[in-house]
């Protein structure tokens, strides 16, 4: 679904892309994770900070600010969610 979303947003059609973004997707999940973010299923918030990591690996060119500053905004979501789902269960991983 999230590919789906993506390619819709990119306005790709067909599959011959399907492969890179793919790969964008999971290089987008490890990089939330290096950022202290666990992945988080069925979170729109999650997989909106995806699909903008994708789209600014696919689009390349100097991605313009607001991008990187929703991006930004996102991260800090996670991380203050992750904090709290943290403290919630005494503090153990």
């Amino acid at each position: 679904m999230l590919l789906a979303l993506i390619k819709k947003q990119l306005r790709i059609d067909g599959s011959e892309e399907d492969d890179l973004l793919t790969f964008y997707i999971d290089e987008a999940k490890e990089t939330l994770k290096g950022k202290g973010i666990p992945e988080v299923k069925d979170s729109n918030t999650y997989n909106l900070a995806i699909m903008l990591l994708v789209m600014k690996r696919y689009e390349n060119e100097g991605v313009e600010k607001g991008i990187n500053d929703s991006l930004q905004t996102l991260i800090l979501d996670l991380k203050a969610g992750a904090l709290v789902e943290k403290n919630k269960s005494g503090g153990s991983e």
